[in-house]
């Protein structure tokens, strides 16, 4: 952030989450569902990052990230827990579709996702707003 005031990281952030979620389907339509899951995962962390930063809350790891979203936002009922929920779905399978071997999501799973997760990038959007 250094150079960066504050607003143009959370609108980068925001820019980077609304990219991320829209190239999904490219993904889908691909047939690269473990990277679908991957793209969802990080447009979602983008968002809560921006999120984050808009109250003045500074992570450094995804495990921080999950912590204070959870701490600040679930927690106080700004965003659903079931959102919450999601978004440590997606923690879980990003990290088995990265990190295991021989491991492959399939098309079920991440269209069942993908709704959620742009559902979640839309929310947090008009909280910024």
């Amino acid at each position: 952030m250094i150079g960066n005031n504050p607003e143009d990281y959370i609108n980068y952030r925001m820019e980077r989450a609304l990219e991320t979620i829209e190239e999904v389907q490219t993904h889908i339509n691909n047939k690269y569902y473990n990277t679908a899951i991957n793209r969802m995962y990080y447009a979602c962390f983008y968002a809560i990052g921006a999120l984050l930063l808009k109250d003045n809350i500074e992570v450094s790891s995804h495990q921080g990230v999950r912590q204070k979203f959870g701490e600040h936002f679930v927690k106080t009922g700004k965003i659903d827990k079931e959102l919450a929920r999601h978004f440590t779905e997606l923690y879980d399978k990003r990290n088995k579709g990265d990190y295991n071997d021989f491991f492959d999501f399939d098309e079920s799973t991440v269209k069942k996702l993908y709704p959620k997760s742009k559902n979640l990038v839309t929310q947090i959007g008009e909280i910024l707003k």
